[in-house]
């Protein structure tokens, strides 16, 4: 039987895409790169500490989704060039928060 050219080259792309590689780091996404070693627990936090130590932060200087983490407990803002510091893996941390909210609350009891 004869089949046209451009049936065959639509036949042949449909298989190639079926015969792709998986793609293997689906659940485990940043944390692939360890494979099966520390034991999932493990590496369940550590994922979502890389997520957020890679992760755009806001910027409350500009208003924009730029900071990024320059080094350990350092973070720079793309787009203003504010540096400022906050935690190792996170922008700001638990204690940062309580500790700000103290203060802006031991304020407004002095302003009264």
């Amino acid at each position: 039987t004869f089949v046209p050219f451009a049936a065959r080259l639509l036949q042949f792309a449909s298989t190639a895409n079926s015969t792709r590689m998986a793609k293997r780091t689906d659940k485990v996404g940043i944390t692939g790169k360890y494979g099966t070693r520390y034991g999932a627990n493990l590496r369940k936090r550590v994922k979502k500490i890389e997520i957020s130590k890679h992760a755009k932060h806001f910027c409350h200087w500009c208003g924009k989704f730029r900071f990024r983490r320059a080094a350990i407990g350092i973070w720079h803002c793309r787009s203003c060039g504010k540096t400022t510091a906050g935690g190792a893996w996170t922008l700001h941390t638990a204690n940062s928060t309580t500790v700000r909210s103290t203060i802006r609350r031991l304020r407004e009891l002095q302003d009264k």
